[in-house]
């Protein structure tokens, strides 16, 4: 009290902030659970608008939706670069979101299938639908180079004298192989 006076007087009476982060790092699982409750609201606001929407537009937010469910799904799975989950996050989160608030605000005579405001609403979301696509490719993609790379990392590892860890043969070549290794070759020894 006597400080906050003699501050009053002389400045810097106000006392030093303080800075308090109310929101820790979030895990990835937590992260992802936003993103899914998110897409499910996002999927609510969808049914909502009910017949608002062109049939159209409606069809394709059901796309872009069933590309990112399944894509949550995935990425809780295996995994994906936080540059991916933010995009994923954001598209679930803001962009399709906003694009659906701001048609739901419009006139309603600018609501009908062959307007202008239709036909933008329709090219951000073949926009947002190819972002979707590529965002699941890519994370896909990376999932598979990523096992690609510890696939060779353990093979080069694990290279002990000719013997290789190879993907499963079909049946006739693996009775081939077996065969091979059971009997001696001519000329050679075991």
């Amino acid at each position: 009290m006597v400080s906050k006076f003699f501050g009053s007087l002389f400045g810097g009476g106000r006392e030093p902030e303080r800075i308090v982060d109310d929101e820790l790092p979030r895990t990835q699982a937590e992260e992802l659970e936003e993103t899914r409750a998110a897409l499910a609201e996002l999927r609510s606001s969808i049914r909502r608008a009910g017949g608002l929407l062109p049939t159209l537009a409606s069809s394709h937010m059901r796309q872009i939706d069933d590309v990112l469910r399944l894509l949550i799904d995935y990425v809780a799975e295996h995994g994906a670069s936080t540059e991916q989950r933010v995009l994923l996050h954001a598209i679930a989160s803001d962009y399709l979101p906003t694009s659906l608030r701001v048609y739901k605000a419009l006139p309603p005579e600018t609501q009908a299938e062959g307007t202008p405001e239709t036909e933008k609403l329709l090219e951000q979301l073949d926009i947002l639908h190819a972002t979707v696509r590529d965002l699941d490719h890519q994370v896909r993609i990376g999932a598979i180079a990523e096992l690609s790379a510890h696939g060779r990392f353990l093979r080069d590892k694990f290279d002990v004298d000719g013997v290789r860890i190879q993907g499963q043969l079909p049946t006739a070549e693996l009775q081939t192989s077996e065969t091979q290794r059971t009997e001696p070759q001519k000329g050679g020894h075991l």
